[in-house]
């Protein structure tokens, strides 16, 4: 089984106004409603690409209900620790500028915290988990560490996708992979990525730190992979960008999805960097015919070249 763990989950409240004006009265044209947090957006995305899965985590409140039967009516399971707290919601504001006002996380206790751990411990070599998000404030910083050491010693597959002191820390720990954006592996090394060359030789620096895969998304210059004897770039398939939200987390999805299927590397890559580009090309997650579609845009690449790395 494919597990997802999203410490932090909320109900993601999407609201477009035509011309926002602060201190008015603005009437939204547009409203949805989603279940949000990076590891909700990655199972989602996995029961769409036909892959069963099941989200852990914390929630609570009639939020953290509406939460748990969205992603019932998405085919995902969850077996989540309730807080007995109100999960948060975030609001989206989408005008001329998009504004993001994001609530409070619930105060998680050692009670808390052990429930999820204990469900953590029972994961075995045949399991992934897919930890994504950021750490809540009540939660100790090395809280991603814990976890990892557990799979480590269990064998489980941990796959990690965070940014700032919580990747840092991870460093170090075996992971199956990491998908940070450019930006992200640029402040690991107190650099700049500017170039897939520089891309690829950074990631290649994780894998000496007990990485297997490396995913670093590009933007608009695509997608870098780094492995085992491997150095691949990934363009983008043209299409509108509609949707910031939730691209990252579906390009874990697609890859770990297709790694599980059987598929080899690039065609994981591939499949990945599809599924990232169809969620960025929708208003909301991607949808498994919306991934196919773009396969055949995609081309994969070897990266050959070391030579002239700035560091």
């Amino acid at each position: 089984m494919i597990y997802t763990c999203t410490l932090n989950p909320s109900i993601d409240y999407v609201m477009t106004v035509s011309e926002f004006e602060a201190g008015g009265l603005n009437r939204a044209h547009q409203t949805f409603y989603y279940p949000g947090g990076k590891g909700i957006n990655v199972s989602r995305v996995m029961s769409r690409l036909g892959v069963d899965t099941a989200a852990l985590g914390f929630i609570g409140g009639f939020t953290g209900e509406f939460v748990k039967n969205y992603l019932s009516k998405e085919h995902v399971s969850h077996q989540f620790v309730d807080t007995g707290q109100t999960t948060r919601v975030n609001v989206k504001l989408k005008s001329s500028d998009e504004t993001e006002i994001n609530g409070p996380g619930p105060n998680l206790t050692e009670n808390h915290q052990q429930k999820l751990l204990e469900q953590v411990r029972s994961l075995t070599e045949e399991d992934t988990l897919v930890l994504a998000g950021s750490v809540p404030s009540s939660l100790p910083t090395d809280f991603y560490n814990t976890i990892a050491d557990i799979c480590y010693k269990n064998g489980t597959k941990f796959v990690a996708d965070t940014s700032g002191d919580a990747l840092k820390k991870l460093i170090g720990h075996p992971l199956f992979m990491l998908k940070p954006n450019h930006h992200e592996l640029g402040d690991l090394f107190s650099t700049t990525i500017d170039s897939v060359d520089k891309a690829a030789h950074f990631a290649e620096k994780l894998l000496d730190e007990g990485v297997k895969h490396v995913v670093i998304s590009m933007g608009g210059a695509g997608a870098v992979y780094v492995g085992e004897n491997k150095r691949l770039v990934a363009n983008v398939p043209k299409g509108t960008v509609k949707n910031s939200v939730g691209a990252g987390d579906s390009l874990v999805s697609g890859f770990i999805a297709a790694l599980h299927k059987g598929e080899p590397v690039e065609e994981a890559f591939r499949y990945g960097v599809a599924a990232g580009s169809a969620t960025a090309f929708n208003d909301d997650l991607c949808k498994r015919e919306d991934v196919e579609s773009l396969l055949s845009e995609i081309v994969i690449s070897s990266i050959n070249n070391e030579e002239g790395i700035n560091q």
